[in-house]
């Protein structure tokens, strides 16, 4: 089996792959102050308490935003698991091309995402990823990644709503019953959620006009927060909430192979 991280600004996604089947996962705070004794321990914890024996877990993957917490985590896979894990970035030999200005400036988590959609949908694809940032990322149908589109994140604006404006009350990302508000909370809601979800529309309708070629792309929505969203979106084709865990595990698969 393997594990895999997903290692955002935020939040850090843990998989746990049998073949291709995804077989736990767990979302956990990021927190670069963990010691690699820490995170071991956590990894240890987690697998337990789905009754997994670590002794069956014989690869790892990592996928980080995050530099500081990269190499504590390797190390914490190796005391967890007793097997070293592979670092995915921008330099790892994978199947796609990086068709921009910087390559390697381009994140880990939209490289796993692009390569995940052109495995798995073999077809023109726009990957909206609702994180801490919402990015759209766009990959062809033969692996030629596009760029692609930076947001804030949903919860971000949000958060930042929160703390300039001293009267409003932190308010959960909900669905709200209705666009016109009767209570704070419910204006803040219909706001955040009802306009997040035209942002994204929008955003996607733009992409697909100057996108290149006559292929309308397939667009599929990844993150925590892509289930909340679906219902108001209309430009979504599909949620894959653990697309970039697919990516992590693809990516593990296809480095290694080449590997002598």
């Amino acid at each position: 089996m393997i594990l895999v991280f997903d290692v955002g600004n935020t939040e850090t996604t843990i998989g746990l792959f049998d073949g291709e089947a995804l077989r736990g996962h767990w979302r956990v705070m990021t927190d670069v102050a963990r010691t690699p004794d820490e995170i071991a321990l956590l990894i240890r914890a987690l697998l337990a308490s789905e009754d997994i024996d670590r002794a069956l877990v014989d690869q790892a993957a990592i996928g980080s935003v995050v530099p500081a917490l990269t190499a504590p985590l390797a190390e914490a896979c190796e005391l967890a698991v007793g097997t070293a894990a592979l670092v995915i970035d921008a330099r790892s030999p994978l199947p796609i091309r990086l068709d921009v200005e910087e390559p390697l400036t381009v994140g880990t988590d939209r490289i796993v995402n692009t390569l995940a959609a052109s495995r798995l949908y073999a077809r023109d694809t726009i990957v909206v990823d609702l994180g801490t940032a919402t990015t759209y990322d766009c990959i062809t149908a033969d692996g030629v990644f596009l760029g692609g589109v930076i947001a804030p994140g949903v919860r971000t604006s949000a958060e930042t709503l929160f703390r300039r404006t001293s009267k409003l009350p932190a308010t959960e990302i909900a669905p709200p019953a209705r666009v016109i508000g009767r209570r704070t909370e419910e204006c803040i809601r219909a706001g955040v959620v009802f306009g997040s979800a035209e942002a994204i529309d929008g955003l996607v309708r733009r992409i697909k006009a100057e996108w290149p070629g006559t292929a309308v792309p397939f667009v599929v929505a990844t993150g925590g927060l892509a289930g909340t969203f679906q219902p108001f979106c209309r430009e979504l084709d599909l949620v894959e909430p653990y697309l970039t865990l697919q990516g992590l595990r693809i990516a593990h698969e296809l480095v290694s192979a080449a590997s002598p």
